[in-house]
């Protein structure tokens, strides 16, 4: 008997036709890259994608990525309506973003399409920096936090069926790079998308994918959107 997997829209044509129908709705997805590769722009096409139609979406903006100008090019013609529809939480630091995730809590009484946290790791990677300096017990507590927001985010995808897209950074190892968080990320989310933008060209690397095999595509950011770069 095959089972069906229900997706959402990822608000790209060319990248719903990559993905097989967009994003699988009861898993959390996780997009890596360095900086300026694409990870906001994603996510932003997402969340545009669902409030076009009239649903919630929770929005965790943890680096400041969040444009109004980019959403007005997304929705030229309802950015005030998809604003609306959008619930944007911007922590500063890491204690704020435990305090984001208990907001996220209450508003899931509400009926939400979407959640995504635009930067996981970012306000963790600090705290944990300056706990090093300090004992291992606080490091410890830091980390088990990083484990609870992730389990709670993977918890609500899988019992509730809402999707859940969060970025995070990555740093150079023996000329690799890697996930900040490292085995917790990869634990956790069950999609692996990889952004790398070099030498000007931008491409989305599917790392692990529970029913489609390792792939890439290369992309261009455009007024609307995201589309497939073609061959030149």
């Amino acid at each position: 008997m095959e089972v069906t997997m229900t997706k959402i829209s990822s608000g790209s044509y060319d990248l719903n036709r990559w993905l097989h129908g967009g994003y699988d709705t009861d898993i959390l997805s996780v997009m890596y890259g360095a900086s300026g590769s694409g990870k906001t722009n994603f996510c932003l096409l997402a969340a545009v994608s669902q409030a076009k139609k009239g649903n919630k979406v929770i929005y965790i903006d943890t680096e400041g990525g969040f444009s109004v100008e980019r959403v007005k090019q997304l929705a030229p013609e309802n950015m005030e309506e998809v604003l609306g529809n959008i619930f944007l939480l911007k922590p500063t630091n890491f204690n704020e973003q435990k305090k984001a995730f208990e907001q996220l809590l209450e508003h899931l009484k509400k009926e939400v399409s979407l959640i995504i946290v635009d930067g996981m790791t970012i306000l963790y990677r600090l705290d944990f920096a300056s706990a090093r300096e300090k004992d291992a017990k606080e490091m410890q507590s830091i980390n088990s936090e990083l484990i609870r927001q992730l389990r709670t985010l993977a918890e609500i995808a899988r019992k509730r069926e809402i999707p859940v897209l969060i970025t995070n950074q990555v740093y150079r190892w023996e000329e690799v790079d890697k996930m900040v968080g490292g085995d917790i990320l990869k634990y956790w989310a069950k999609c692996h998308i990889e952004l790398q933008h070099k030498d000007g060209r931008r491409t989305a690397y599917l790392r692990k994918h529970r029913s489609l095999p390792e792939k890439s595509l290369d992309f261009v950011i455009v007024n609307s959107g995201i589309e497939k770069r073609g061959w030149i």
